[in-house]
Order: C-alpha cells, then sequence, then structure tokens
C-alpha cells in the first residue's frame, strides 16, 4: 500500500496520509482482540511505500513474491510472510503498476482509492474497487451541474497517465448532456520528491487560463494530492500578479481528493476554496479510533517506524536522537497531542480513504474466516449514518456558471459561429410562434384555434368572430340599412301615389318602379351579411347582391338608351321609331336578369358559398364568415355587374348634354360616377381587410352605391312632386324640353 510519510531530504511529507497506516493499524488490533473472527490465527500487515511512483511501486510488488533479504522473483521460503492480500492505493497509477505484477501470481488485490482502467479482462478477477466507480461519480457530477443549470464549465485534470482516457471518455458524457467547456487544462505532474519551483513555474499558465475565465465553475478531475496542487493557486495569483475575475468560482471535486498538503502549506490561505463541492463517501466517525489516536505517541511506539518523521514534521520540532540529542531549534517532548493540531496538517477523524482502508481489512478478515470455516457469523461493523445537508436560507444564493444568460420564454437559441455549442445568442419568436421554455432551439407554431400572447410564451384559445347584431359596428350598418330602406320605400310610395303626374310618367315609368323595388331590395341586402352565417344566408349573400344589382343597373343602363335613342328618332328619316318603346327598355333589364340568374344558378350548383372558419387571416379570432365556394365564379358575378356599370357609365356620360324632361340624364350621369367610384375604391378596401371588418367593408359598399343611385336620380323630381306641384305639368314638360 502507499503511505508517504518517509522523509528524508529528497522527499516532502503527506502528514495526512499518517492516517491511513492508523486505520489498518486499527483494523488489525480489532480483528485480532475479536474472537469470533479468525479465532487462533493472527492477523499481521506489512506496509511499503510507493512514493507514488511507477518504480517504487515494481520494487515493493516484487519483495512481496521474494524473500526479505533479496527480491528474487518466484523464490520465497518464508510461508509465515506470505501474503494473502494486498491492499492499495490512494493512486490510480500506483495501484495499475502494482497489479501488472500482483495479478500475474493470483494475488487479490484490494484498492481504496482511485480505480486504473485494467488492460486485460483476466487482471479484474483478482482485483477488487473498495472506492466508488470514477464513471458513476461523473454521472452524478452531470445531474448536478444540469440540476443547478451550471452548463458553461471549465475542467481541470491531473498530468497523469490517465488523463488522456478522461479527456476520452468521461468528457464527451458532458457533451452529450448538454455541457461545453471555457477551458480544459492540465495541472503540472506532482510527486513526493521535490520540485516544487518547477511544479509553480509550469502551472503559471494553467492558474493564468483558470482565474481569467469567464465561468464560474471548474470541475477538477484528480487524486488524493490533486489538493496541493489547489493550494498553490494563490501564491502564483498574488506573486504572478494574474488578472482575476471579481466572482469565485465553485471547485467541484470527486471522491479521490482529500485535503492533503505539504507541512509548509498549512498556513496558507484557502479561502478560494470556500464553498467547494465534493463528492463524499460514507464513512463512519468511529470513537474507538478517535481513542486510538490519542494514545499515540513517539515514545511508546517503538514499532512505528512512521511516527518519529510524521511527529517532528506535524508538530515543527525534532525528537532525541538515539545517538546524539538534537543540537539546536525546538525538541518535541513526546507529551504533544494529536488533536491539537490543525485539520489542515491531520485530521482526527476518520476520513473516507481511512474507512475504506478499515473495511477492506475485515473484507479479508471475512475471507479469510470462511474459508477457514464453514460458519460464518456476520458482524455488524457499523451502523448506517446519514448525511444531512444544512438547509440553505433564500439569501444564499448559489453562482451561476453559464457561457451566457438563458434564453427566457418567448426566445429561441442561435448559435454562435466559432463558439462552443452552449454559447449562444437570444433572438425573439417570429410571430405566431412561442416557445414556453428556457433554452429552447427553435419556436413552435401554435395550433390553428390558438394564438400567442404579447410575451410569446404560452398560446391562448382564439375567440369566434363575425359581424354580429349586437356590437356596435352592426348595429350601425342594421340602422343605416333599416333607415335608407324607409326613405327608399317613402320614394316609391310618393311615385306611385302621383303616378298620374307627368314628371312619374316621363322616361319611362315601368322603369321606375323596378328601379326603385330594386334599390329598396338592395338596401335590405345587407341584412343578409350581418349575424352568424348560416348554409342559407350564405347560399344568398352573393348572390342576391350579384342579381339585384344587376337589375338595377340594367335599368339606368335602359333609361338612358331610351332617351339616346329617343333623339336619334326624332331626325327626319330615322329609322330608329321602332326601337323607342317600353318593349326595349323590358329586354334589356330582362336580358341582364337572366345573363346574372344562369351564372348564380351555375355557381350555387357547381360550388356553392358555405360557413366556413377562417383560422388564418386574424392573429388572435377565427372568423366565422361565408367562403365564395368558386373563386372564378364569384369574380364572374362580379365582373358582368361591373361590365354593365361600366356600359351604363359610358351612355350616360355621352347623353349628359340631350335635352331630357327634368334633365334626368345629368342625374342618372352622376348617380353613376358615384356607383362606380365607390365599387373601383371597394375592390382593394376589401382585398386589404380582414375577419369580420371585410363583410362590413361590402357592406357599406352596397349602402354607398345604392344610395349614389337613389341620392342623384329622385330627391329633385321628388322635390318638384311635393314641394313645386306647378312644375309638375305637361306644358312646363314641353318648355323645358324645348
Amino acid at each position: 500500500m502507499n503511505c508517504n510519510v518517509a522523509c528524508n531530504s529528497q522527499y516532502r511529507l503527506l502528514t495526512h496520509l499518517y492516517q491511513h497506516i492508523l486505520a489498518l493499524a486499527f483494523a488489525v488490533k480489532e480483528i485480532n482482540e475479536t474472537p469470533q473472527i479468525l479465532p487462533n490465527i493472527t492477523l499481521g500487515f506489512q506496509i511499503y511505500n510507493s512514493h507514488f511512483s511507477a518504480s517504487w511501486t515494481y520494487e515493493a510488488s516484487m519483495e512481496l513474491l521474494s524473500r526479505r533479504a533479496k527480491a528474487i522473483p518466484n523464490y520465497k521460503c518464508d510461508a509465515e510472510s506470505t501474503p494473502i492480500a494486498v491492499i492499495g492505493g490512494p493512486n490510480s497509477n500506483v495501484c495499475l503498476h502494482m497489479t501488472i505484477i500482483l495479478c500475474t501470481y493470483k494475488i487479490p488485490q484490494l484498492i481504496y482509492g482511485s480505480s486504473p482502467v485494467m488492460n486485460k479482462e483476466s487482471q479484474g478477477v483478482f482485483f477488487y474497487q473498495m472506492f466508488p466507480n470514477g464513471y458513476h461519480q461523473y454521472r452524478g457530477i452531470i445531474q448536478l451541474l444540469l440540476h443547478f443549470q451550471w452548463t458553461w464549465i471549465g475542467v481541470v485534470s491531473q498530468d497523469r497517465e490517465n488523463t488522456e482516457g478522461f479527456i476520452d471518455n468521461v468528457l464527451p458524457m458532458f457533451s452529450q448532456s448538454g455541457i461545453c467547456f471555457d477551458f480544459i487544462e492540465t495541472f503540472p505532474k506532482l510527486t513526493s520528491s521535490s520540485g516544487t519551483t518547477d511544479m509553480v513555474g509550469e502551472g503559471f499558465h494553467c492558474v493564468s487560463v483558470i482565474m481569467g475565465s469567464t465561468t464560474n465553475v471548474v470541475v477538477v478531475h484528480g487524486e488524493i494530492q490533486t489538493m496541493i496542487v489547489l493550494k498553490m493557486v494563490p501564491q502564483i495569483v498574488k506573486f504572478e500578479h494574474i488578472p482575476m475575475r471579481t466572482k469565485g468560482k465553485v471547485w467541484f471535486m470527486t471522491a479521490q481528493m482529500d485535503i492533503t498538503s505539504f507541512p509548509f502549506q498549512r498556513n496558507w490561505d484557502i479561502s478560494f476554496l470556500h464553498g467547494s463541492l465534493s463528492l463524499g463517501i460514507h464513512s463512519v466517525d468511529l470513537l474507538a479510533f478517535q481513542k486510538f489516536l490519542q494514545n499515540k505517541n513517539p515514545s511508546t511506539e517503538e514499532k512505528d517506524g512512521f511516527i518519529k518523521d510524521f511527529w517532528e514534521e506535524s508538530f515543527n520540532c525534532s525528537l532525541p536522537s538515539s545517538v546524539e540529542d538534537n543540537i539546536g531549534g525546538q525538541t518535541c517532548t513526546g507529551e504533544e497531542k494529536m488533536e491539537a493540531l490543525p485539520r489542515s496538517v491531520f485530521e482526527m477523524r476518520m476520513t473516507a480513504h481511512s474507512y475504506t482502508i478499515y473495511n477492506a481489512d475485515y473484507v479479508v478478515a471475512h475471507a479469510l474466516h470462511i474459508r477457514h470455516s464453514s460458519q460464518f457469523k456476520q458482524r455488524g461493523m457499523t451502523k448506517e449514518v446519514r448525511w444531512e445537508l444544512p438547509n440553505p436560507q433564500p439569501w444564499q444564493t448559489r453562482p451561476i456558471s453559464i457561457c451566457n444568460d438563458h434564453c427566457g420564454s418567448g426566445y429561441s437559441q442561435t448559435k454562435k459561429k466559432g463558439n462552443p455549442f452552449c454559447c449562444y445568442d437570444c433572438v425573439p419568436c417570429p410571430e405566431g410562434k412561442i416557445s414556453n421554455q428556457e433554452d429552447m432551439d427553435d419556436c413552435f407554431q401554435c395550433a390553428e384555434d390558438q394564438y400567442p400572447n404579447i410575451g410569446q410564451d404560452i398560446c391562448l384559445p382564439k375567440d369566434i368572430s363575425f359581424l354580429s347584431y349586437d356590437e356596435p359596428l352592426g348595429i350601425s350598418l342594421v340602422t343605416l340599412a333599416l333607415l335608407l330602406t324607409f326613405i327608399t320605400a317613402l320614394v316609391l310610395r310618393i311615385f306611385i301615389k302621383h303616378k298620374e303626374t307627368p314628371i312619374v310618367k316621363a322616361n319611362n315609368q315601368t322603369l321606375t318602379y323596378v328601379l326603385l323595388l330594386a334599390l329598396l331590395l338592395s338596401f335590405l341586402c345587407p341584412l343578409l351579411f350581418i349575424g352568424q352565417p348560416t348554409k342559407i344566408t350564405c347560399l344568398l349573400q352573393q348572390t342576391a347582391f350579384g342579381v339585384i344589382f344587376s337589375v338595377a343597373v340594367s335599368c339606368i343602363l335602359a333609361k338612358t338608351t331610351i332617351v339616346v335613342l329617343a333623339f336619334m328618332a326624332t331626325k327626319p328619316g330615322s329609322r330608329m321609331r321602332r326601337w323607342v318603346g317600353k318593349h326595349l327598355a323590358i329586354s334589356i333589364v330582362l336580358f341582364s336578369f337572366l345573363i346574372q340568374m344562369m351564372m348564380c344558378s351555375a355557381w350555387l350548383i357547381v360550388a356553392p358559398p358555405l360557413p366556413d372558419l377562417d383560422k388564418h387571416s386574424m392573429t388572435k379570432e377565427i372568423v366565422l364568415q361565408c367562403n365564395e365556394g368558386s373563386v372564378t365564379m364569384f369574380y364572374c358575378v362580379l365582373g358582368f355587374m361591373g361590365m354593365l356599370a361600366l356600359v351604363s357609365f359610358t351612355v350616360t356620360f355621352l347623353a349628359r348634354k340631350l335635352p331630357d324632361s327634368f334633365n334626368e340624364a345629368k342625374f342618372i350621369t352622376f348617380s353613376m360616377l358615384v356607383f362606380c367610384s365607390v365599387w373601383l375604391s371597394f375592390v382593394p378596401t376589401y382585398l386589404s381587410t380582414k375577419g369580420k371588418y371585410m363583410v362590413a367593408v361590402e357592406i357599406f359598399s352596397i349602402l354607398a352605391s345604392s344610395f349614389g343611385l337613389l341620392g342623384c336620380i329622385f330627391p329633385p323630381k321628388c322635390y318638384i312632386i311635393l314641394l313645386r306641384p306647378e312644375l309638375n305639368s305637361r306644358g312646363q314638360l314641353i318648355i323645358r324640353k324645348n
């Protein structure tokens, strides 16, 4: 086993490791004093110091297989000193070098420290690891890092033979879990031999990188002696004037590391390690072991070849020599108490490594007991003790160690070129998408019946929307439609009441009545567009609107055509007289009506308009509306009506200066100008509007264009009928024509 406590001019003393020797001696003493275990058999032990060196380890292993006087392999005549097992550690390389030789001779080995990587499967048969597996430890570290959301870390490893295996086999586990590295550095190689100055020089670059990094968490892959190097960090920073970031760093260590140090480091500042995290090994504070330590004294322990060096280094004094007394310096009295030593020098409580050695001794004893006896009585070694972690108060906040701030809800990550994968920028989610967790790779679309909230972190249900009779816009349009319907009905009532007057009879009385009826129905047509769409209303909306307006516009066209033909018929020898009459006017209206009816009928048969849910036009609403069914038929109906309007406007514009009773041709020209202006502005407005406001635009266009026809043609006639009846005579009509 490895115990670096022997000291000479070439080697440094590690006083903490002396407890490993005492734990072994204490366990053997307990076993030998317990008659239930190995009766009539006395255990002994032999300690070899490897000095963390491969050559010393090989030499010690060879001595186990040879006679004591000389190392001759395969020649050992002293049966009493033949080992039944070897307890090795605490360094993985020590165990590896030891295993290469001892497995060949089938000697069981119990490892109380870091486990080496076996080169052959056969070596594992005689290799028993008493210490937790390193891979399991790192899985636990990864879980803790993810729990604290420490995804931006640094890694420092000890410069040893197993560092390459650590980088190749362990670090990918971190990357696969979403943790990336600001740096991966290596501490200089450390042995028990003197070489502190060289080690400090080699560690300058490593410490500069660590202390200047942006990460707040550093994972240390080390072993029992690594703490010696860590304690040198403040000294390097102080003497080399290395710039440090203001925030302290959390050092995350594995269970293999222990509070080891050289004696001259006992008063060094280790405040930078406060708050460090380390995986712990189950250990029990054995009171009997503490009493065992308290009774240790160099004057009574003649067989202990290590206590003299330990005592002098720990208490910084010199024991009297067996040959000559110490000259100069402080002399040890031998009555110093080990419990008075600071914990940085020696730990009175049994450490995890010492407790593992203690258990390994009992494993060997029980195995030997089973070998010599058919009955085995299990000895309760210790009672299970649970570690209770302190309950942190709200003000004790843990540090944050990430490459950059988290991307909150409503944002997604975008990778930074040339940086590790956990370094990223945060970009807001595009319109219509959300992210409801931190650090999402991409935003996602809400369901069709949902929409993102302002923060774009949750989806809210869309409301069903349609132009209702209950809302102010719907009430306003209904009121306006009914008012205009009433006005039109009133005009029609006036014209019927005064049907015998010349002004009513002039320019085809029948066309006037048909036009007023068409305008009356056109003012009622918007009522089909308001309210929740149904199958019937959807079938009637566009078709009724198209047919009614075609009749109204064809009446205007017929009126204007009759005026033009009547003027042409007055010329001598004109053949137009036979075309002037009611039959032509009725033919124009009837032909237009039939054409529009056939197109609407074909529309309803091929692809009729039906109620539909528009989930995409509005962000926060699902629009309940009537779809067009066939877009082609919809534009055919509108196109035919537009053609009639264009022809009517052209004819009325040409006939605006022809002599006519009460200047009706001019009034019709103005009405068609209003009509065409409304519908020309309707198309771009309709296409740029969404939801129920699209329906409102169409309703307003219907009312405005209908009112243009009504307001430009009939008010002058009503004025004469009601207020100037003296002008409503045939004589006045002839005078005005002339």
